[in-house]
């Protein structure tokens, strides 16, 4: 019968670990450089010694990939802390109505009026939003506040030019004003609701999912406002 040795097999762990832990540590660091360094020196031949361009091109070469390495670790660092900060900032604009670049709204059931903004030349006046239907038809007309300029706010309550409630849905907006004597078609940007938020990652933004209108990015967000 053979007898096994507990203290060999020990023995033989230890090797295994031993190597295992010189194997996980095989990366040179800046440490390891310079004591490679030091011996080179100390080993050098007194009437042949290292070229001190060499010298200095292996020490910049090392700090230079040293340099990389950290900064690529502190650009990671920064990113992550970039998409945390924005994944928390969008997460609060869920309920809330952004001002995005589309002339595109979304007339939810219930009455809620659909809200938006005209960019008005100083002096226009005659300023009218017209709301088309998904066939291009207009079906009703917005008058816009006299005098103001800039970006103007105006509100559709879901109305046709009768009175009568237009159904849920996706509606576009044109609008057109006279501006130093002559009709001129204005740029028109809409208000939607924010109904969630898709968390973005290295890879990708965050997305904002708009109630009937699709994802934007909040690049794309122009302003913010009380739902």
């Amino acid at each position: 019968m053979t007898t096994i040795n507990n203290g060999f097999i020990d023995s033989i762990k230890w090797q295994e670990e031993t190597v295992q832990e010189k194997d996980a540590n095989q990366a040179l660091t800046q440490e390891d450089f310079f004591s490679l360094l030091s011996q080179q020196l100390s080993m050098q031949d007194p009437f042949k010694p290292v070229d001190n361009d060499q010298m200095i091109s292996q020490m910049s070469s090392f700090a230079t990939v040293d340099g990389i390495n950290t900064l690529n670790d502190e650009i990671k660092n920064l990113n992550t802390m970039m998409t945390s900060n924005q994944a928390l900032e969008a997460s609060g604009l869920v309920g809330q109505k952004v001002l995005i670049p589309s002339n595109s709204g979304y007339l939810a059931d219930g009455g809620e009026p659909v809200t938006g903004v005209v960019s008005v030349p100083p002096g226009s006046q005659s300023v009218l939003v017209r709301v088309e239907d998904a066939n291009g038809q207009v079906v009703a007309t917005v008058p816009v506040e006299n005098g103001g300029s800039g970006n103007v706010d105006f509100s559709w309550n879901g109305l046709d030019a009768e009175g009568n409630r237009l159904p849920a849905g996706n509606y576009s907006f044109a609008s057109s004003g006279m501006v130093n004597g002559q009709t001129e078609e204005l740029s028109v940007y809409a208000y939607a609701h924010v109904s969630s938020v898709t968390l973005g990652g290295a890879d990708y933004e965050t997305v904002l999912n708009l109630k009937g209108l699709g994802g934007v990015t909040m690049g794309d967000v122009l302003a913010v406002a009380e739902g």
